[in-house]
């Protein structure tokens, strides 16, 4: 019960493209074969792990003093196949965004199946493996726990599954970026050809007017008198708007009124003045 138990809350741990690998390999009917496999990989008989173009090549101890060696490979794709999933995953950001953040696409398979090929295996079958072992039975102990391991680094760096198809980390970020800046200067020349054929259809008002921040404000042309209204201003006032200005109070029974309705008067008599004097600047009276 403790082993199921501990079993169910490993497989809960790893991630879903991980376990999709390894429920191929549960799914293989002699269970105590499997059980031996999984040992293998736990207690550490898997003593290396490399790889040699897309085949994973290991060694394994066994009950003899040499360990078995064992390799393992599935098809790997073309490089015409690969160049039509590297542009299918250049068309979704999201995809190379999380696999640069090493984690898998939840639908990623997507970008496979479109294209006619499929990213994981179908059965146990579709996994090439051999075995120096004396057993004529494959997948053997030693082949299932080199399979266990894999599982393992799948958690770690989703691009080995990919390597297995035949395609490295390095190069398929590479390949993603040279189709994302060609991509981009596509982008660019389409711009600039979309500006040349804009600056013959439109004429170029820059060179028309030229248009100074110190004249922007300055009108010199006469006006229609019959669009012009000339008005004193009515209603409220800038002082009004303001208020009262804040001054400190003097002391009682020195002046009549505070010096606050004196600033406030005097200044209504110069907003009184100068309005009288824009009113005829205005209307041009006694000017030259």
């Amino acid at each position: 019960m403790t082993n199921q138990n501990s079993l169910g809350t490993l497989q809960a741990s790893r991630e879903w493209w991980s376990q999709r690998w390894l429920d191929l390999l549960d799914a293989y009917r002699f269970k105590k074969r499997l059980e031996r496999a999984r040992n293998y990989s736990r207690q550490g008989n898997v003593l290396s792990i490399e790889f040699k173009g897309a085949k994973v090549l290991a060694k394994v101890q066994g009950s003899e003093v040499e360990p078995y060696k064992v390799s393992l490979s599935l098809d790997p794709f073309s490089e015409e196949e690969w160049g039509y999933v590297i542009e299918t995953m250049s068309k979704r950001a999201i995809f190379a965004a999380k696999l640069l953040a090493g984690e898998m696409p939840q639908n990623i398979e997507e970008v496979f199946t479109s294209n006619g090929l499929s990213l994981f295996p179908f059965t146990l079958s579709d996994v090439h493996s051999k075995c120096s072992c004396p057993d004529k039975v494959n997948p053997c102990k030693h082949v299932g726990a080199v399979y266990y391991q894999l599982g393992d680094r799948f958690s770690e760096d989703p691009f080995v599954l990919f390597q297995l198809r035949g395609r490295t980390k390095e190069q398929i970020i590479s390949d993603l970026r040279q189709l994302r800046s060609n991509k981009n200067s596509e982008n660019l020349q389409k711009i600039s050809k979309q500006n040349e054929v804009t600056d013959v259809k439109k004429p170029s008002y820059q060179n028309q007017y030229s248009i100074t921040i110190a004249s922007f404000w300055q009108y010199n042309e006469p006006l229609e008198s019959s669009l012009v209204v000339i008005a004193p201003a009515g209603g409220e006032t800038v002082l009004d708007v303001l208020g009262t200005i804040p001054l400190a109070k003097e002391e009682e029974n020195v002046v009549t009124l505070p010096s606050s309705d004196v600033a406030m008067k005097y200044l209504d008599t110069v907003y009184k003045d100068v309005s009288q004097k824009a009113m005829l600047a205005a209307m041009n009276v006694g000017g030259g």
